[in-house]
């Protein structure tokens, strides 16, 4: 008894390691990956397609290479602006008066004057559609106090998201004065995955034309893909000398969303075509599907010395997984399940798992769960027990 006891304390304790290193890690590149040559053409010095869902990249080219991001910075800026208006830090309709150095930002900006004060709302607007590097840094000084405060935040931020080759300086993206503000199209692809989770700047991020101060400042996106690529969702494009031309580009079709980014294009052109291309493929090549989780699969465990002797596990909700097209069928499903687990068992504790594999390769893994707590057998039931046994 003893030994099926630790089997099953060793067995939870694996699942509850195996399933938040699987949440938080990118899986490992194999030797064959690594080498592969892209599928399609990649007219820049490093690009990435990723999936949203499931954090599974597709296409990689260069993606660890350290490179100037340009305004594609401004993803991390965003993402801090929507974490802050959804803990209630920020609220839309927060007047916001532009400093001197908000005001002193160059490249793309919407012309703040210091004391100008402008909404939240119409800040966010500026950065998401029009890259603004007055409104960013105006934001940023909301949020943190100063600049400098803000892009402490973004380097935290970007060590939660495990960026692991990114440094922040700037929360613009801005490079002339620097040789440390650097990240990577995998990195980059980690914070757009981030970002897409909050619909509030999928809907500023994917406005073709808008204005500010009554229509007298037009905000045209810099991403064109917003408007001409079918299920455009944004995100960000970027352009310094330094930088080249660079994207961020995600776009949703049906129950697929898949990120693009490409850094150190020659042109804009180029950007713009290798992420379509990067998209398209995967489009064409991929579907993203909600495993259904055989119910015959799932057999009751036995709980020792429990007030009730069965448990009957049950499956998270699936979430969903990335598949190559036409192999939806071919999708297996395993079970590992503890043989007894001893009493008391809590509400949502881990008794095996499920395993979706495609080909040998392992596409999901869900935890088995207690549906509802078993109390440890009392002696006036275990008494019950004997005496049933005995006269049966």
């Amino acid at each position: 008894m003893k030994k099926r006891l630790l089997r099953g304390i060793a067995l939870v304790l694996t699942l509850l390691v195996t399933s938040c290193v699987k949440s938080m890690a990118i899986e490992p590149v194999s030797a064959e990956e690594e080498n592969a040559a892209p599928p399609v053409q990649i007219a820049a010095k490093s690009a990435l397609l990723m999936d949203a869902a499931t954090g599974r990249v597709m296409v990689r080219y260069n993606e660890n290479e350290r490179l100037y991001p340009a305004s594609v910075t401004k993803i991390m800026t965003l993402l801090l602006v929507a974490e802050a208006l959804e803990s209630g830090k920020l609220k839309l309709e927060d007047k916001v008066a532009a400093s001197a150095a908000a005001a002193s930002k160059g490249g793309s900006q919407i012309w703040l004057k210091e004391g100008e004060t402008m909404t939240v709302e119409e800040l966010l607007k500026a950065a998401a559609i029009y890259s603004a590097n007055d409104a960013c840094c105006a934001l940023g000084e909301a949020i943190a106090g100063s600049e400098e405060g803000f892009v402490r935040l973004m380097n935290e931020r970007a060590k939660e998201l495990g960026m692991t080759n990114t440094k922040f300086v700037n929360c613009t993206g801005l490079d002339d004065d620097t040789t440390e503000h650097l990240t990577t199209a995998l990195d980059i692809a980690l914070m757009s995955r981030e970002l897409l989770k909050h619909d509030i700047v999928i809907k500023y991020s994917t406005i073709w034309m808008d204005s500010l101060r009554g229509g007298a400042t037009e905000l045209v996106n810099t991403n064109r893909l917003v408007r001409f690529y079918e299920g455009a969702t944004g995100i960000k494009t970027g352009t310094t000398n330094k930088a080249g031309c660079c994207i961020a580009a995600s776009a949703r079709r049906e129950e697929t969303h898949l990120i693009a980014v490409v850094l150190g294009s020659g042109n804009s052109d180029d950007r713009f075509d290798t992420a379509k291309r990067l998209l398209n493929w995967g489009f064409a090549n991929f579907a993203t599907i909600t495993p259904q989780i055989a119910p015959a699969l799932l057999t009751p465990v036995r709980v020792l010395r429990g007030a009730q002797q069965w448990i009957s596990p049950v499956p998270p909700v699936a979430m969903p997984i990335l598949v190559p097209k036409g192999s939806e069928g071919d999708l297996q499903q395993s079970v590992d399940l503890a043989l007894d687990v001893q009493a008391p068992v809590e509400t949502g504790q881990v008794l095996g798992k499920i395993t979706i594999t495609l080909d040998g390769e392992t596409l999901g893994e869900y935890p088995l769960t207690a549906p509802e707590a078993v109390a440890k057998l009392d002696f006036t039931t275990q008494l019950k027990r004997l005496i049933t046994a005995l006269v049966n």
